[in-house]
């Protein structure tokens, strides 16, 4: 479950994706929409319900895992989210809850690159931006669920940009691919560059309304060539360089793979800058740092797994 797609699939124990289903997140019918959402599309996948023996839910949050609630939903237009109660009623079956970078995390572990590895960590960037980590080859949760909120840690002491979550100086105010959009405007005020702005092809799409903006734009005039946006794209890349130097301090991982929409549509421009930057920001030694190879379907093989290790 993330801010703008719910993924519903039915596997097993080997990691096989069998049946799959994914829809838009219902945004129209308050947070008791969700769940029933998620029931509905369970009933899609055309199962005996004595054939489910475990349902995993990888969401975003912060959530309180004992509740199985979303606490807290900076991209969706409601807080409070009940995922946990609504499937009980209706599935005779453990159902855990963990937050959706902690369910990548376990994916990864289980079935993925991070197999054998005991020190791991995951980071998507995409709407938002989300971390999962395992030290010492134990899951990090914390007392809420939320061990992991590393989008959420501050790169800008000034809290020039304000988060989707209201508090301002996240990561995922200038990096994560809704709020990029508000970087670049605040980049070209004030590097004064408004005239190089001018003569972008960023300016020719936009016809000059800076409203219509969007991240997707910058990393495709960028992949044209467009001086401009490469520059914003570099200077993004040691913002996100940052945020992996406070991972990397937070849980000096071994590893840590990198997925979500922005970094998997964009994968060279958005990695190489924090190949080049991440060395001089970092105490620790730098880990091995890559794409996951479980693309778009890692929180899907987290949720299954779920299902199927104690983690």
């Amino acid at each position: 479950l993330g801010a703008t797609n719910l993924r519903v699939a039915v596997g097993d124990e080997k990691g096989n994706i069998l049946r799959r289903v994914e829809e838009r997140v219902e945004r129209t019918r308050g947070p008791e929409g969700v769940g029933k959402q998620i029931i509905r599309m369970i009933h899609s996948l055309d199962l005996e319900t004595k054939e489910i023996t475990g349902i995993g839910i990888g969401s975003l949050g912060p959530l309180d895992i004992r509740r199985g609630v979303i606490v807290l939903a900076p991209n969706l237009p409601f807080n409070n989210i009940p995922l946990k109660e609504p499937l009980e009623k209706v599935f005779s079956c453990p159902i855990r809850v963990v937050n959706d970078c902690s369910a990548a995390v376990l994916g990864e572990r289980v079935f993925g690159a991070g197999k054998g590895i005991d020190n791991l960590c995951y980071v998507t960037i995409s709407s938002g931006i989300g971390c999962g980590a395992y030290v010492d080859g134990k899951l990090l949760l914390g007392k809420d669920g939320n061990a992991h909120e590393m989008g959420h840690t501050i790169i800008d002491s000034l809290g020039r940009l304000k988060c989707g979550c209201g508090r301002r100086g996240h990561w995922e105010a200038y990096c994560s691919g809704n709020n990029l959009p508000n970087y670049v405007r605040l980049w070209i005020k004030e590097k004064g560059a408004e005239d190089d702005f001018g003569k972008s092809k960023l300016a020719e799409l936009l016809h000059g309304n800076m409203d219509n903006l969007s991240a997707k734009m910058v990393f495709d005039c960028a992949g044209a060539g467009d001086e401009l946006c490469l520059r914003i794209l570099e200077d993004i890349g040691r913002l996100n360089a940052i945020g992996f130097a406070n991972v990397i301090a937070a849980y000096d991982p071994e590893l840590i793979t990198v997925g979500g929409s922005v970094t998997l549509n964009n994968q060279s421009m958005v990695m190489e800058p924090i190949r080049r930057h991440i060395g001089e920001l970092s105490v620790n030694r730098v880990p091995d740092i890559r794409v996951t190879p479980l693309g778009q379907d890692i929180v899907l093989y987290g949720a299954l797994a779920m299902s199927f290790t104690n983690y």
